[in-house]
């Protein structure tokens, strides 16, 4: 396929994507707030709905508001505040802009690692319109998390470009490696959940960026300073959390009674992706039953089993 057809086909891509978005989307914009936690973020939030201003931005930058310290997200709210005052239709409007960039940020960074254009343009329609994302788009409170997804890609697509050439000998490679980690901290900035994104870096160099042949050494070395970006942010959530009340005490919950529900909500959420029934916006903790922790362990086994069996 020549050059002009491919750039056709990319573009079609992207626009059918973005399409794809503000259809399922559309009906957010006749929403109203959600009356639990976007009085919160929001429509009860003197700070928020003052918008951009020095004393509010330090604020953004001090508060443990709602638990968490994510100033991004908060002058995000504080924007659209700005722009659209307390019309949830702006708000909601803001959410899906972003959701639709990552969707097409998401295909165009599969392509440009994979170099399949179909195969990456289903992943990225996925993460689209899957029903397990529409509370990240649809409830305003959840802005963090499409922001904090902005940032992580962006980080993502930095590394990639990184690892095309890598190593510091040149400015390109310098400058791609210090955006990934830049990228990096912003994604904290907006949700503290990117913590997990040096192992995702890992993951991805053995497949699809192919540096199998490269030492594990030196390949752990490059990821050292998200590693220690990862420590310090772990420890700060942890005291943020704490300060905001919200950390469970030690023993309120036994440990078999924690790593139970941990093994069954991964293996809920892995049937969800398929069959994305009984969603809801908070999952409480259950008493679940034996064969529920059995099936759940048995599933994460064999899929963790067949992944190493195909990698090897």
């Amino acid at each position: 396929m020549d050059d002009a057809r491919k750039r056709g086909q990319t573009w079609l891509i992207c626009l059918g994507l973005a399409l794809g978005v503000l259809a399922a989307f559309e009906p957010l914009f006749r929403s109203d707030f959600v009356n639990w936690t976007d009085p919160i973020y929001v429509t009860a939030n003197a700070r928020v709905q003052g918008g951009i201003t020095w004393a509010n931005l330090v604020w953004a930058f001090t508060s443990f508001h709602a638990g968490y310290w994510h100033p991004l997200t908060w002058i995000s709210h504080m924007l659209d505040c700005q722009l659209y005052g307390l019309r949830p239709a702006g708000h909601h409007l803001t959410s899906v802009v972003i959701h639709t960039a990552n969707s097409i940020l998401l295909f165009l960074l599969l392509q440009r690692m994979t170099r399949a254009a179909w195969p990456s343009a289903l992943v990225a329609a996925l993460f689209a319109l899957h029903p397990l994302h529409v509370e990240s788009v649809a409830w305003i409170s959840e802005r963090k998390d499409v922001l904090s997804t902005l940032f992580w890609i962006l980080s993502i697509r930095a590394y990639s470009r990184y690892a095309e050439n890598p190593g510091f000998h040149d400015s390109g490679s310098k400058f791609h490696y210090i955006a990934a980690l830049v990228w990096f901290v912003a994604g904290f900035m907006a949700k503290p959940m990117v913590v997990t994104l040096p192992f995702i870096l890992l993951l991805l160099d053995y497949w699809p960026l192919q540096r199998r042949q490269t030492p594990f050494s030196r390949l752990l070395a490059e990821k050292a300073p998200f590693f220690v970006l990862t420590a310090g942010f772990c420890i700060f959530t942890f005291f943020a959390v704490r300060e905001a009340g919200a950390v469970m005490q030690p023993f309120s919950l036994p440990l078999g009674a924690r790593a139970a529900n941990s093994v069954v909500s991964y293996g809920r959420y892995m049937v969800k992706t398929f069959w994305p029934v009984h969603l809801s916006i908070a999952y409480p903790l259950f008493v679940w039953p034996d064969w529920m922790i059995a099936g759940s362990v048995a599933m994460l086994l064999l899929l963790s089993g067949l992944a190493l069996w195909r990698a090897l």
